[in-house]
């Protein structure tokens, strides 16, 4: 894990919400806006797991306003996270990579109720890196202008998760 590179893409990232035209935070509150708040980073929180690879399967995904996506799950993986085997599923979205929204125990309390999410980009041998450091709120956690999907129940998570972004600073 590259700390360096992560405190700079998060410093970058609390720029373009505060100044950006395309920021998600209402123009109305990008001025007062304090910056996004993160975890610390965590390297116990980054994985190189196999994907167990499936026939894709498409999944139909709610949002937050209420629409409906359909996605293809193509595979899942297994981490180890405080002593618990989890397997959370990968989506194909059509874009290039892969796609992993997730609930945890933090969900709600001290991140973004709706869920977090992740990029993931296969590493070309059959696994994957799963950096929960890089764990993002979607853009609808800032503002209501956002449909924004919904992690499928088999990515709920009973364990906490406490890496990447946490709750939006009012």
């Amino acid at each position: 894990m590259d700390t360096q590179a992560l405190l700079e893409h998060r410093a970058a990232k609390s720029d373009f919400f505060r100044n950006s035209p395309q920021s998600p935070v209402p123009p109305d509150r990008r001025a007062s806006f304090p910056g996004l708040s993160f975890y610390e980073p965590d390297p116990d929180l980054v994985f190189t797991v196999p994907v167990d690879v499936i026939e894709p399967e498409p999944v139909t995904v709610g949002t937050t306003t209420g629409e409906e996506r359909i996605y293809h799950k193509i595979g899942t993986v297994t981490i180890p996270i405080e002593g618990t085997d989890v397997t959370l599923a990968l989506y194909s979205t059509g874009h290039p990579g892969l796609f992993l929204p997730f609930r945890d125990a933090t969900s709600g309390k001290e991140t973004y109720g709706a869920g977090r999410y992740l990029d993931v980009e296969p590493n070309g041998d059959g696994t994957v890196t799963i950096d929960f450091n890089d764990a993002y709120a979607p853009f609808c956690a800032y503002s209501d202008a956002y449909s924004c999907a919904l992690p499928p129940y088999e990515n709920w998570l009973e364990v906490p998760i406490r890496a990447g972004e946490r709750n939006p600073v009012d």
